[in-house]
């Protein structure tokens, strides 16, 4: 595609999904994509940026605008959204930059059905899509890599990600929860969201990130993927909303991060302190820009739907 009909395409997206969600309520927001604070995840190394002198701390490209815009819902702003350029060290390929834009939205007091309703409507919008498709991690592991993803052991998934060609890149501990990970990427998503949309719910509680937990035989964490044409296009949660809790999970995320040699990231305490009481529960979610720009134009990489990368800036 050349410059203008590049241009016209992400312009009308932004336009239809503008429309969609100030329809339904939303405000859009704008967020700081430079801070002091970012919030540490296991898999996901920030920017950092030197600012004003070799004596103030560092600060941070924001990896997502998911801190800034949950102390906004502490402080009362209701719905909102949000078309954010995003920054993760390391990440490049047909999928992936360093820089590039998320789309993300709080939506208080809903719950994964409310989302399932709303995410058909989006898809509707932006890709003509008709329908959605809701399957559990257990159902879709059984069906696309013949394993439960609940109850085997490290041996088990190893021999899973044998029958699918399948090895741990190196670095990676032999454990389940890296097997989830390369096998979700490798076997089972790009099966996923051909026929129509498909949102993958009910995820192990150790894949939680920060999803609230429901009680059951097994607990599962109240999280999703969303899948279109085998490409992950959007993630999030039920927003689990106790500060200690929060602690717990960060504290998780950076051992990860040390076990791997990656550092442990300071404790955001701002976004620590706005959760509790104020913190409205409901879903959060973010979805890949430029994947929905890429699936709209069939094409196969993110690239050929911008005018600037990361390599071209």
């Amino acid at each position: 595609m050349t410059t203008r009909p590049i241009l016209e395409l992400r312009a009308g997206l932004r336009a239809r999904l503008r429309a969609l969600f100030d329809s339904r309520g939303f405000v859009e927001v704008d967020t700081p994509a430079l801070s002091r604070e970012v919030l540490p995840e296991a898999h996901i190394d920030p920017l950092t940026v030197p600012v004003d002198g070799s004596d103030d701390p560092p600060h941070y490209l924001q990896a997502s605008p998911e801190a800034h815009m949950k102390r906004l819902l502490a402080a009362g702003s209701g719905p909102i959204y949000q078309f954010a350029h995003a920054f993760r060290a390391g990440e490049r390929g047909p999928r992936h930059d360093v820089e590039f834009v998320l789309l993300e939205w709080y939506a208080p007091g809903t719950t994964l059905d409310d989302e399932a309703a709303f995410l058909t409507d989006l898809c509707s919008t932006a890709l003509g899509t008709t329908g959605l498709e809701r399957i559990t991690c257990r159902d879709a592991f059984a069906r696309h890599a013949g394993i439960d993803p609940f109850t085997e052991s490290p041996a088990v998934w190893q021999a899973a990600g044998a029958r699918a060609g399948l090895s741990l890149p190196d670095g990676l501990t032999d454990s389940c929860d890296a097997w989830f990970e390369i096998i979700l990427s490798e076997a089972v998503a790009p099966r996923l969201g051909h026929e129509r949309p498909t949102v993958l719910e009910a995820w192990p509680v150790s894949q939680a990130a920060f999803a609230r937990l429901a009680a059951g035989a097994p607990p599962t964490a109240r999280r999703f993927e969303l899948f279109v044409a085998g490409v992950e296009l959007a993630n999030g949660w039920e927003e689990e909303t106790g500060r200690e809790v929060l602690l717990e999970r960060i504290a998780t995320a950076n051992a990860v991060r040390s076990t791997s040699g990656r550092g442990a990231l300071p404790v955001p305490t701002r976004l620590v302190e706005a959760h509790g009481p104020a913190m409205p529960g409901g879903v959060g979610a973010a979805l890949g820009f430029d994947r929905l720009a890429m699936l709209a134009a069939g094409t196969h990489s993110i690239d050929a739907i911008r005018c600037f990368t990361s390599r071209t800036a």
